[in-house]
């Protein structure tokens, strides 16, 4: 009844009833808009950056995307491999060059399955098959951490030398060779174990310190026992507790090179270890990671088994 007292007539009832179903249609899309946006904000937003700029550093600084000179994470670092060179991607948050555009389940899908949007499989030389076993809250806040960097316009150079066909023989390659361990929900804490993770899943040091076969599978017999030619052309040292590679080096010793880049006969390390360290073109290295991390890495170090592998300087 209006609030004057007088009835309304059939008609007035059939059109206040109208504009009642109405205004609630409008309050109810509205309200489902505001949850969409709400989800939407969640789901960009599901890791914590400054937990993700611990997993940077502790990835050096994902150094191959940062060329010389940087900027950080705008990609074009040289990748010299036996399949051609590759160049490190633009991953800084730029709309148009970098991952702007993509969302976290995209980004996820790069960094731990090998999938890159609009490409399809990546190549062997982005180390997804070992990220694989990054833990889902490192792999969130490390995307978080991303989303921060300064966006930069900078297009992905092409790879040089690429063998033919290379999508459906990275798919191959992924097929045959590709060992994806299950990731955990959040990564380990005990010394060791966290110690284990870091080394194959995230600094992956097994990436550069194992050798690989003819077509560039790790030979994990020969685990972190050093290779007579990296990634760089440049010898990699056996870093097993063997008298060949730093069994005479104590947990100190392996702490303060990867806290000072120092080794124990007080020489400085060089080339990409040095990168590793320090980080590359101001990007953070392990130097800048939590002292309790770096200590399980060196814990690790000295647990694994020994291997006999003299690997001459160059």
């Amino acid at each position: 009844m209006p609030e004057n007292g007088t009835k309304w007539s059939s008609p007035d009832v059939f059109l206040h009833r109208a504009q009642h179903a109405a205004k609630l249609r409008q309050f109810g899309s509205h309200a489902l808009l505001l949850v969409a946006i709400l989800v939407a904000g969640r789901a960009q937003a599901a890791g914590d950056a400054e937990r993700g700029k611990v997993v940077f550093a502790l990835a050096a600084g994902c150094g191959c995307h940062t060329a010389a000179r940087g900027p950080v994470g705008a990609g074009g670092a040289a990748i010299p491999t036996p399949f051609g060179k590759f160049f490190g991607t633009n991953i800084t948050p730029d709309r148009e060059t970098g991952i702007g555009q993509w969302s976290d389940t995209e980004i996820r899908a790069a960094i731990r399955e090998g999938v890159a949007r609009g490409k399809g499989v990546e190549a062997p030389v982005m180390p997804y098959y070992l990220y694989a076993g990054m833990a889902d809250s490192d792999a969130d806040d490390l995307i978080a951490y991303l989303r921060t960097l300064p966006a930069v316009r900078r297009s992905n150079r092409p790879h040089e030398g690429e063998v033919p066909l290379a999508r459906w023989a990275y798919r191959g390659w992924r097929l045959l060779f590709a060992r994806r361990p299950a990731p955990p929900a959040t990564p380990p804490a005990a010394a060791g174990e966290r110690g284990r993770y870091l080394v194959d899943h995230v600094s992956i040091c097994i990436d550069c310190h194992t050798p690989r076969a003819r077509l560039g599978v790790l030979d994990r017999s020969m685990y972190l026992a050093g290779v007579a030619q990296g990634p760089s052309g440049d010898s990699v040292p056996n870093i097993t507790p063997d008298h060949t590679g730093i069994g005479d080096w104590d947990v100190e010793d392996i702490l303060n090179l990867l806290t000072t880049g120092m080794l124990p006969n007080f020489d400085n390390i060089q080339g990409p270890m040095a990168d590793v360290v320090d980080g590359r073109d101001g990007g953070p290295g392990l130097k800048a990671a939590p002292q309790n991390d770096l200590r399980a890495i060196a814990v690790y170090l000295k647990s694994i088994p020994p291997i006999d592998n003299t690997v001459e300087d160059q």
